[in-house]
């Protein structure tokens, strides 16, 4: 993928501008990754920023080929967490990108059952049921 030493913010070509004082910390991690390069997120950031629906085009097949590597991996929250964030990611998302569909497909397919979880089992079939 070209553009990994560029940041969303350079990306978009939309700077969200510095947080203000009152603001939450999500927004000010937000804004801050908005700001660094997208090769450098690690699996947390992707979580949050996608957990946001920030950047979604650029940054889901970053974080498909984490989930390739690892189906699991995880953010700051539990194994599973970066996958259980794209699951839950708009139909309109998937409508667009039947390319990216089948790899979350595969990756999916790729788990033992026996290393799911009751919420992770339920998000998998959300998104077969917004995606068949």
């Amino acid at each position: 993928m070209q553009g990994l030493d560029r940041s969303l913010q350079e990306i978009e070509d939309d700077d969200w501008g510095d947080p203000q004082p009152d603001a939450t910390r999500l927004v000010s991690t937000v804004l801050a990754l908005r700001r660094r390069a997208v090769g450098t997120l690690e699996v947390e950031d992707l979580r949050i920023l996608l957990g946001q629906q920030v950047g979604v085009p650029v940054l889901v097949p970053l974080a498909l080929a984490r989930l390739e590597e690892d189906p699991l991996v995880e953010g700051d929250f539990y194994p599973g967490d970066l996958l259980a964030t794209v699951l839950r990611l708009p139909a309109e998302h998937w409508r667009s990108h039947p390319d990216q569909v089948e790899r979350v497909r595969r990756v999916v397919a790729a788990i033992s059952p026996d290393d799911l979880d009751r919420d992770l089992m339920r998000d998998i079939s959300a998104f077969r049921s917004t995606t068949h």
